[in-house]
Parts: C-alpha cells; structure tokens; sequence
C-alpha cells in the first residue's frame, strides 16, 4: 500500500490508535449498560427477629427499594429449611397471614416488610435466633425482562420492640 502522507509505520500507528479507542468506547459503553441492567435494590432497616427458645419459626423484616420495576421472587437463608414471603393483614378482626410467590416492587418506592405486614417467614430453624447474632440471606429479583438478579445480605437479630 502507498499512502502519500504517511510511511507505512505511520500508517499502523494511527490504525491501531484509532483501533484501542474504539474498542475503549465500546469497552465503557458495555459496562455502563451492565451497570445499568444490575441496578441492584436498596436494603435498609434490615433485620431478624429474636425467637423463644424451641420455636422453629422466625420473621425478617426490611424495606425494598428498587431504581426499576422488579419483584421479589425468591429468599433462602442457611438459618432456616425454607424461606417464604407473607403478608399479613386484619379482616374482621381476625389477622390473617398469607404466602405470596412474589412481592412486586415500583420503581423507586419503598417497599416496607414490617411486623404487621409484608415479611419474610422463616421455617424450619436450624438454630434459635440469638439477639445479637447475624443471618445471611440471598434475596432474588426478576425485573421487566425477566433478567433474574440476586443479593446477598447480612441481618442483625434483634429483640423485638
């Protein structure tokens, strides 16, 4: 090849320049689009309730914030045998609890898991909960596109107030 302005050294020079800065960009715009596909939930105010002691069931509480619409679809903890999500609720005077498959979650509302409310139930205990000791759970989220996400998380066990 015979290019007037350049010697063919100068030639691959500029190429390859011009070369690692589109792959640069290309390298950038991937992981921005990543970060932004993994836009991870906020967890704040996250906790366990202490247990009595022989009882095999608990309650983690904790309030979901999500930058996009996504759902709660799973939780599991090494602490527990399964892990459900509930909702709680009074009707006529009666509290009623019910397992939920999903927990949906608006783009930048909180979602409040409180006692009285939405919680994580816990059954089949491997162990009591000790105020002062910690649980691990991993929380799975599904969002628009059905792209599966998780979180691991560390609760402190806490006596209830």
């Amino acid at each position: 090849m015979n290019y007037p302005h350049y010697s063919q050294s100068q030639f691959l020079l500029n190429s390859e320049s011009k070369i690692m800065k589109i792959l640069k960009h290309l390298v950038l715009a991937s992981l921005l689009a990543a970060c932004a596909a993994k836009a991870d939930v906020t967890i704040t105010d996250a906790w366990v309730r202490a247990n009595a002691p022989g009882q095999k069931v608990g309650a983690a509480y904790m309030t979901l914030t999500s930058p996009q619409d996504s759902t709660l679809v799973f939780a599991e903890t090494p602490a527990a045998g399964t892990v459900e999500i509930h909702s709680m609720s009074m009707e006529d005077g009666v509290m009623k609890m019910r397992m939920l498959e999903e927990l949906p979650l608006k783009a930048g509302k909180p979602e409040k898991l409180a006692p009285g409310g939405f919680h994580l139930m816990l059954f089949d205990l491997k162990k009591p909960l000790i105020a002062g000791e910690k649980v691990t759970f991993r929380l799975c989220f599904k969002d628009k596109a059905n792209k599966i996400t998780d979180q691991t998380i560390t609760l402190p066990i806490k006596e209830a107030n």
